[in-house]
This record gives C-alpha cells, structure tokens and sequence, in this order.
C-alpha cells in the first residue's frame, strides 16, 4: 500500500527549565497549537528531510527484545509491590465509601485497544454513577454523572491505581500511550493521521502526554493531534531513563508539586 512515511525532527539538546516544555533536554523546540505546548513538530511528506526519519522503516527501541524484557521485568515488580503495599488495603477502603455515595459495583470496567489492537478490560475504580452512556460519551468538565467521592478520585490519579493488576496480566505497562475507550479510538482513527501507530507497544497507566499536561476530556481535534504526536515521540525513542523521568514527574504531579 502506497502511503507517506511520518517524518519526525530528530531532537537535539536544550536547556532544562522548570516549564513542562522543557523537561526533557533531547526535544529540541516548543510550538503552541490550540493553546497546547508540543515539543517538536510531527510533519508529513512524501520524503525524508535532512535530520529527520521515517518512521515506518525503522526498529522501535522495545521492539528490541532485551529492551522488551527489561520494561516488562520492571513492570511485573513494580505492580507487584503497589498491589501488595497499597491496593491491599485500598480496594477494601474504597470498597465501602464508593459503595455508600452510589449503588454500583466498586470497579468500572471497560473494553479498550492494547498493543497491536486487541481489546482487554481495563479496570478502575468506579467514579461516575452507573449511566448507559458510560461507554460511549467520555468524562466532560464538571460532569454530572461524576460522583463528590469520584471528582476526588479523578483528580488525586486514585481511580487508575486497579490497573497495576492490568500491568501484572501483561495488558499494560506503567508507563506508555493511554489508552482509550473503543468508541473514541475508533473516532479518533478516522480523525488523526497514524493514530493507530501508538498502538504498536502497550498502553500505559501514565505518559509523556499526561506529565505534559495533555490529559483529560479531548474535546477537540488539535488535542488528540497533540497527544498522539507525544505518544508516537515516545515510541520512537524510549529509554530508561526517559521512563524514569516520566515516573518521577507523575508522582510531583498527583503530589501537587
């Protein structure tokens, strides 16, 4: 099939600053769409460009088999100890205080895309009364069909913490492109260009899009576009030490730092 190669710029080295655009020093330039920071610029051509690569034709870093091992060694651990040390006493905590501000089941589980685009059950705990539309109209601001124990949940990350047992299954990593309900996947395909090319390892439970800021209710197409852009980037050049990163920014963040 005849199709255009997305080309992306190389990064370079800049100066670290205490702005979300500049926290990793190989992205090499800040450009402002919708109001959104990107750190570089994904363009599309029939060609490849000086300082520049098509990303179709080149090996992934976790395609490569001990990077794969390592990420997912880590990954078995690190679920292991949040679902020992934290879950074990979580999930019966919250058990009793979702079950007493609305009838429902205490996890909300939904069918979304992983790796190569086969479906799993995501599982998190139930922050919106039970609703026909649950899985079909994403959250919005200030939606009513999220409960008071549920706005809490939502903004503290507390909701995303069942998915350490995805992780353990092998569903998800920790750290990865999020991923979304097959309603707005299937959506969003049509929309962005190579969207399913964030599919090619597995979700993750945070992202470079989430510490960028790029979470949330994607009410427009400039924001997918932005997200997708930031998933792809990490695809193109995970390290550890760009998972380290990530890990730490994530954890400032639900600290409020």
């Amino acid at each position: 099939m005849n199709r255009s190669p997305l080309v992306i710029k190389l990064p370079q080295k800049r100066k670290i600053t205490k702005h979300n655009a500049a926290l990793f020093t190989y992205l090499n330039k800040t450009d402002n769409n919708a109001g959104k920071a990107y750190l570089y610029r994904v363009m599309y051509k029939n060609y490849t460009p000086k300082n520049t690569a098509a990303i179709y034709f080149i090996q992934l870093p976790l395609q490569k088999t001990f990077n794969s091992f390592i990420k997912r060694a880590i990954d078995i651990l690190f679920s292991i100890v949040v679902i020992a040390t934290i879950l074990s006493w979580l999930i019966p905590l919250m058990a009793i205080l979702i079950k007493a501000g609305s009838a429902g089941p205490v996890f909300f589980l939904q069918k979304r895309h992983k790796q190569n685009g086969a479906i799993f059950t995501c599982i998190k705990f139930r922050s919106m009364v039970v609703n026909p539309l649950a899985d079909i109209l994403p959250a919005a601001v200030n939606d009513k069909r999220v409960t008071p124990l549920g706005r809490f949940l939502r903004k503290t990350f507390i909701d995303e913490l069942p998915q350490f047992f995805n992780v353990l299954w092998g569903d998800m990593s920790i750290i990865g492109p999020r991923p979304h309900m097959l309603s707005e996947s299937l959506r969003f395909e049509e929309q962005v260009r190579h969207y399913s090319y964030r599919e090619k390892i597995k979700p993750g439970i945070t992202g470079l899009s989430q510490v960028m800021g790029l979470e949330g209710a994607a009410d427009n197409i400039y924001k997918m576009k932005a997200r997708v852009d930031m998933d792809i980037f990490y695809l193109r050049h995970w390290s550890l030490k760009l998972d380290a990163i990530i890990l730490y920014h994530t954890i400032r963040k639900i600290a409020g730092l």
